[in-house]
């Protein structure tokens, strides 16, 4: 499930059509099965009216989810361009040829992240490996340098490479922080029984209601889905912060 939970357009066709076929199966059985006694509507509209609630609840609770964790990319992002930055000044504090190859290595680590963001490295199957090969360099040269001149300014460099390597490991921890696969399960489930109980209801406005709900309730979860997708959702965090970062490294 959690790969359909990746496509927002694949939730939304998803529940639309579920949610129809619910609607429509409430008011088959109406008709055609078992109609709604006079002395059983009461009851039944406290239990539509309370299920409805609950789905617009679980509704706004989710959307709630989604946005923290948009929020958490964007930190993320913000962090690590300022922790590149923040190194790229403090490789002055190191040997000359150290600090050329830092800023080298750091203007290239700088540019694989913005294609993280970007999404223009998941075609590439090399991008993971690339960045592991570029970390480890950037932290070989760091150590290198501080090593041969150590003193505790230098170790302000160290802590500096250690830092950028924790808000990339941030990051990740934050695009995988997604909104757990039983929620959409129930927030599914409450909005089918909802519609379903929607089609058994008597209705004086015909069909409208039964194509209506259904519409609304999907376009909400297209923009849960989207917000909380950071790969294939039309709402993104676009790494401003990084490529401004980038940009200042340039000579």
């Amino acid at each position: 499930m959690s790969s359909i939970i990746d496509n927002p357009f694949a939730v939304f066709a998803i529940a639309l059509v579920a949610q129809w076929g619910a609607a429509f199966t409430g008011d088959f059985l109406r008709r055609k099965i078992r109609p709604l006694k006079k002395d059983e509507r009461a009851d039944f509209d406290t239990v539509l009216a309370g299920s409805l609630t609950l789905l617009a609840l679980i509704i706004g609770f989710s959307f709630s989810m989604a946005v923290s964790r948009y929020d958490q990319r964007k930190n993320a992002e913000g962090a690590e361009a300022n922790a590149i930055g923040t190194e790229y000044l403090r490789a002055d504090l190191l040997p000359a040829e150290e600090a050329a190859r830092v800023r080298q290595l750091l203007k290239t680590y700088a540019d694989q992240r913005i294609n993280f963001y970007l999404g223009k490295d998941r075609a590439d199957r090399t991008a993971g490996s690339d960045l592991v090969k570029v970390q480890n360099e950037l932290w070989s040269t760091v150590v290198h340098g501080a090593a041969a001149q150590p003193s505790p300014v230098l170790a302000l460099t160290v802590s500096g490479m250690n830092e950028i390597f924790n808000t990339q490991a941030d990051t990740r921890a934050a695009w995988l922080n997604r909104i757990p696969t039983a929620a959409w399960a129930l927030m599914v489930l409450i909005a089918i029984f909802s519609n379903l109980l929607l089609g058994y209801r008597d209705r004086s406005s015909g069909s409208l209601a039964l194509l209506v709900l259904p519409i609304i309730a999907s376009i909400a979860f297209f923009l849960i889905a989207d917000i909380d997708s950071p790969y294939l959702g039309t709402i993104s965090v676009v790494p401003h912060n990084l490529m401004s970062t980038a940009e200042a490294m340039k000579p």
